[in-house]
């Protein structure tokens, strides 16, 4: 499901080339074809146990290398005895203290070291999995909606739990109801207060899946325009184009991890005030 929608975003964002006449030949392919060939996931290993399709995709295993990466960097970091962090550890420990002191602490006061382990780890798994996706021969797993809901659905969970743990199942209930309300509207306000909830966490996970999947389309749509041409003199300005967009994606891919992480904080924040 979650792969026919993340095509059906890449279709949608790409139907425009044809609306303009600018999807052209390539070889046996138009320059819709290639992008969509750079852009969506591929099956790298396929896996099936019974009925169920549990192969190993581009995106499943760039989710385990980026995992394997920050293992691998915080085992290193951890090791370090020092007073005074030096090297990596120095450059970790600072993005820990920004993201405590201008995302963390501020949204969560006193509850800030209970929640501050997932967040940290939810910034720091997207941001490796955004740059990653900027290496060569490597793909951007956080462009597949798959990812990103699972994201935005950890917060979620995270943010229920939050929620009651603060005030109790009864309170939990009673903060989907604003006080003094008419009883006839109870269940049509409840509802309503339902549905925003969700549809927060689903934006959460639109955001971030859009802007990474954007941000390589415009990258393969600028490259397109050499194939479209067809004329060696043309190809510098796309390539130019195309690494300029490729250092503003570098930027992109911090900015959406810090977007989503306070967002994230947000709205656990926002449950461990309400009571009603």
């Amino acid at each position: 499901m979650t792969k026919q929608i993340s095509e059906l975003f890449i279709r949608f964002f790409l139907n425009a080339a044809d609306e303009h006449g600018t999807s052209v030949e390539h070889g046996t392919e138009n320059i819709k074809d290639y992008i969509m060939h750079h852009v969506k996931d591929e099956v790298v290993y396929g896996l099936h146990v019974g009925s169920f399709d549990i192969s190993i995709t581009k995106h499943v295993l760039m989710l385990w290398i980026a995992a394997a990466i920050l293992i691998v960097v915080l085992l290193v970091v951890l090791q370090s005895k020092s007073i005074v962090p030096k090297g990596p550890a120095n450059f970790i420990e600072a993005i820990v203290v920004f993201l405590k002191e201008s995302i963390i602490d501020p949204n969560l006061g006193e509850e800030s070291s209970r929640y501050a382990p997932y967040l940290l780890t939810a910034f720091f798994f997207i941001i490796s999995c955004n740059l990653l996706g900027l290496v060569p021969m490597g793909a951007t797993a956080t462009s597949n909606i798959s990812v990103t809901a699972t994201l935005a659905a950890s917060t979620l969970f995270i943010v229920q739990l939050s929620n009651i743990r603060k005030n109790g199942l009864k309170g939990y209930i009673k903060s989907f109801i604003p006080p003094g309300l008419p009883k006839l509207m109870i269940p049509l306000i409840f509802l309503i207060e339902v549905l925003g909830m969700m549809t927060k966490h689903f934006a959460l996970a639109i955001r971030l899946f859009a802007n990474m999947l954007a941000g390589h389309l415009v990258i393969f749509t600028i490259l397109g325009i050499i194939f479209i041409f067809k004329n060696i003199f043309i190809s510098p300005f796309p390539i130019l184009g195309a690494v300029f967009v490729s250092l503003l994606e570098v930027l992109i891919a911090l900015i959406q991890a810090y977007i989503f992480t306070l967002l994230s904080a947000v709205f656990i924040g926002m449950n461990l005030k309400s009571h009603h």
